[in-house]
């Protein structure tokens, strides 16, 4: 079994090459299981600026052939021709995919250094991957791990208390140009978690006229648990911006939900300023309504050129990251070599208890038979001892010389009756 990981993100890409990529993301890890042999499991991870699949492939002779199928898979989806995605797509094995998907989750490999949200983000893919059945136990694991170091980064760090998050820095970029934000007035697209987020910082900033409109007609709900009101279903969109202040977008819908005519026409005899942040990586909002006057686009292009730089918390976070994907890994070689020890364990082990069961009543001795059990423990002990240190190195040759000490080993024989 060989973990691998294919990354697309914002530190190498375009956003515009990554929305491509995450086209119909989540039909990805279905069909890469469902019609490659060689792919056994898959996790997708697709946010606002990256896109990742986690692959579990029967050995490492199978991985040109799993980075082939997700180049094909992904190039169905995204235009580009399978040549093209593959160039696009970092890979990552063994212990550089686990210390990839901890840093990630750690909020150390965001847009934003140290955000929170990714964390939320990586367990629903997690349970996204169950809901689809393309989980394995070697994913479960490494995403589970993934959780737990981010939460041991976060307590030993501060980071993710300090860090700021992508809503976050688009929303201080935005209030140069608002009135107070008691007196903003805005209107929220969309209903997922992103949008759950923005809420609670449109609050925190003292944000209270809060209108939520949503294309696929979740809004009335999602507004009524969270204490504003929604845009009348089917009501327009570009209609109910009038006199507002703010529009904030993360609907993540297939396609511009605000398009630049139908804000233009809304807009037709006014000068009020208008504020749009849109933080969907595929465009809620046309980004050619930052041409119409007195509007203001702020894109996760830019949050990218005005987050916050990285600071001392990260350099430790980094190390704390390093050594538990290392931990994680020497673990990993100690459960999957570990079967071949206990099965030596087993034949010797085993062997003294069927020779001592065929003894007949007479000549059982529970003594003795104690004594034999701990001389054969305590000849297996050594080996034992010194195959899972090499399977924790990751040292082949020890390891297989630890194996054939314990192969060497027989029961030991039962004393002759008087």
């Amino acid at each position: 079994m060989v973990l691998l990981s294919l990354v697309a993100s914002h530190r190498d890409l375009d956003l515009g090459v990554l929305e491509r990529l995450s086209s119909d993301v989540h039909a990805v890890g279905r069909e890469l299981v469902g019609a490659s042999p060689s792919i056994t499991g898959a996790v997708v991870l697709a946010t606002c600026n990256r896109f990742e699949l986690y692959l579990d492939v029967a050995d490492a002779e199978h991985a040109p052939e799993a980075r082939a199928a997700v180049a094909a898979t992904v190039a169905a989806r995204s235009g580009y021709d399978p040549t093209r995605v593959a160039e696009h797509l970092a890979v990552h094995t063994g212990t550089d995919s686990a210390a990839h998907l901890f840093a990630v989750a750690s909020g150390l490999e965001s847009m934003v250094v140290g955000e929170r949200e990714i964390a939320g983000q990586v367990r629903r893919a997690l349970t996204t991957a169950r809901k689809d059945g393309t989980t394995t136990s070697a994913l479960e694991s490494l995403f589970q791990a993934a959780s737990r170091v981010s939460r041991k980064v976060e307590g030993r760090t501060g980071l993710g208390a300090t860090g700021r998050s992508v809503v976050g820095v688009a929303l201080d970029i935005a209030e140069r140009d608002l009135v107070p934000w008691s007196q903003v007035r805005c209107v929220l697209i969309g209903t997922g978690s992103y949008a759950g987020a923005s809420l609670a910082a449109l609050k925190s900033r003292g944000c209270r006229d809060v209108r939520v409109y949503s294309p696929s007609g979740r809004a009335k709900v999602f507004a009524a648990a969270r204490g504003v009101a929604a845009v009348p279903a089917g009501a327009d969109l570009a209609a109910e911006l009038a006199g507002v202040d703010l529009v904030v977008a993360c609907s993540g819908a297939a396609g511009a939900v605000l398009t630049v005519d139908a804000l233009a026409a809304a807009r037709t005899g006014t000068a009020h300023p208008l504020t749009v942040v849109d933080l969907a990586l595929r465009h809620d909002v046309d980004p050619g309504v930052r041409e119409l006057p007195g509007v203001r686009l702020v894109s996760l292009t830019t949050v990218a050129q005005h987050a916050p730089a990285e600071h001392g918390a990260v350099l430790e976070a980094r190390d704390l990251v390093e050594r538990a994907a290392a931990a994680y890994e020497a673990d990993r070689r100690v459960r999957e070599w570990n079967p071949a020890v206990l099965a030596e364990r087993s034949r010797v082990l085993g062997g003294l208890e069927a020779a001592l069961s065929a003894l007949p009543d007479d000549e059982r001795d529970e003594r003795t038979a104690r004594a034999l059990r701990r001389r054969a423990r305590a000849a297996l002990h050594g080996p034992t001892v010194r195959a899972r240190e090499a399977a924790r190195a990751g040292d082949t040759a020890a390891y297989a010389a630890a194996l054939a000490e314990l192969a060497a080993i027989t029961p030991p024989p039962l004393p002759v009756p008087a």
